[in-house]
């Protein structure tokens, strides 16, 4: 499954990269798997992308929650919640 990742704001920084296209070898996947897997590249995607971590994720330009089911050609958002002041 082909995926574009994209990359914002503190996430981006920290990543060194604003987008990336993943090929997943799994018919379906979770966000939650996706961050998973990711998670296992390094230190640094297992710093920013723990789930632990508030970290909002949108697909295809909408808020979803770590168990929806991407669908190949997804694109997906990681970025931090916004903040205000």
């Amino acid at each position: 499954m082909k995926l574009t990742i994209k990359y914002f704001a503190s996430i981006r920084e920290k990543l060194g990269m604003a987008q990336e296209t993943l090929e997943i070898e799994a018919p379906l996947i979770s966000i939650s798997g996706l961050r998973d897997r990711l998670i296992a590249r390094g230190p640094h995607e297992a710093e920013v992308l723990d789930s632990a971590r508030p970290v909002r994720v949108a697909v295809n330009h909408e808020m979803v929650a770590d168990t929806f089911v991407l669908r190949q050609d997804s694109e997906v958002a990681f970025f931090p919640p916004v903040t205000g002041g």
